[in-house]
């Protein structure tokens, strides 16, 4: 896996898997996806504390029971079983998503 990745590069590893998300890089309990939602964001709450940094674009961030508007460069976190997706975002949206230590979250 690469140690270097623009997000240009992440964004071609993306359109090659065909899937909303790919994993871009594994390292012990860090593993981080590149993610662009398409329409709507379905995703359910994770099993492990996760980081956003918003790539690409802008939009909402729910986070268990607040919304904030995020664009990119923005930093958020989530931590293992919370509530979140993003709503009303830009059709240029992605963002890096890094899931990282035990599952439960480090508490």
């Amino acid at each position: 896996m690469p140690n270097h990745l623009t997000n240009t590069q992440a964004a071609e590893l993306l359109k090659q898997s065909g899937n909303l998300f790919t994993e871009v890089f594994k390292h012990g309990t860090l593993s981080v996806e590149f993610y662009k939602p398409l329409g709507t964001d379905n995703q359910t709450p994770h099993t492990r504390d996760e980081v956003y940094i918003i790539a690409t674009g802008s939009g909402q961030f729910y986070n268990a029971g607040q919304t904030v508007a995020v664009k990119s460069g923005d930093f958020l976190f989530v931590p293992a079983g919370a509530e979140h997706r993003f709503l009303d975002f830009t059709d240029d949206f992605a963002t890096w998503v890094l899931f990282y230590g035990p599952e439960g979250g480090e508490g």
